[in-house]
């Protein structure tokens, strides 16, 4: 016999509520986002508040305190953000007459040189220097490459080193095929070229980063875009304090206004 009757809910029984969401005020997440990484996004707020909306609720964050409070004490999921708010494109041989003028450098130095990417980025930066370098007939032991970045899933496609059509669009057919596997219109780094740098999950604001060591070049194209002056000019000093000598100029990007 069916049982048409509904069942009443005991007085004991719990009621889910579902949290109010609140996603209005982003300027706290802004603020604690530029301490730690030193980024801002004063000119660029909406985009900020659409894309911290978004981070929230794929990861069922009901509100923008909760996600400051969560981010205070997880460090897994502030990582999680701080990937997620600084993704960018990039591509092999990006302007450059920089790269050239770095072969250059090289070329004319004594000895062995270090070299440092920051940001690195996937890659692209770190190993277009290596590949201008060996196409110029500088000697893999002449050179050692370091690249950082603040962002651990931009390392991990670095040391994977696996591209699309887009990303080696300068790079010539010739290149190309010295120094990639080609599969499916996706191109991997010939291993030979991955073992001559190496990457590193670094922010050049935390306190421990001074015992990176010292540089006789350092790239550091299009980072200082997303600092205010301030913060840029403290981001400018720290990697100054890298270099073995002052005489080598630091290789900055044509946006990175002071």
């Amino acid at each position: 016999m069916f049982n048409f009757f509904k069942k009443k809910k005991s007085v004991n029984e719990e009621v889910a509520v579902v949290p109010q969401e609140d996603f209005h005020n982003v300027n706290p997440i802004a603020d604690y986002f530029h301490k730690e990484t030193g980024i801002t996004f004063d000119t660029q707020m909406s985009i900020l508040k659409s894309k911290v909306t978004s981070f929230c609720k794929q990861r069922d964050i009901y509100s923008f305190s909760s996600l400051l409070q969560d981010i205070k004490i997880d460090t897994r999921l502030k990582q999680e953000l701080i990937d997620y708010l600084t993704t960018n494109e990039t591509y092999f041989y990006r302007e450059f007459k920089q790269i050239q003028e770095l072969v250059n450098l090289v070329k004319e130095s004594q000895g062995s040189v270090k070299i440092l990417c920051a940001p690195s980025a996937t890659g692209e930066e770190v190993y277009s220097i290596a590949i201008a370098l060996l196409e110029a007939g500088v000697v893999s032991s002449k050179f050692y490459i370091l690249g950082i970045d603040i962002n651990s899933d931009a390392i991990l496609k670095a040391q994977n080193a696996v591209y699309g059509e887009r990303n080696v669009r300068n790079l010539t057919s010739q290149v190309i095929s010295k120094y990639f596997d080609i599969t499916d219109k996706k191109y991997t780094l010939k291993q030979n070229i991955k073992s001559l740098v190496s990457f590193q999950q670094t922010n050049i604001f935390d306190s421990s980063f001074k015992n990176i060591g010292k540089f006789d070049f350092i790239f550091s194209r299009n980072m200082l875009i997303y600092f205010d002056k301030e913060t840029k000019l403290k981001a400018k000093g720290i990697l100054e304090s890298l270099r073995k000598s002052d005489q080598h100029d630091i290789f900055f990007g044509h946006a990175d206004l002071f």
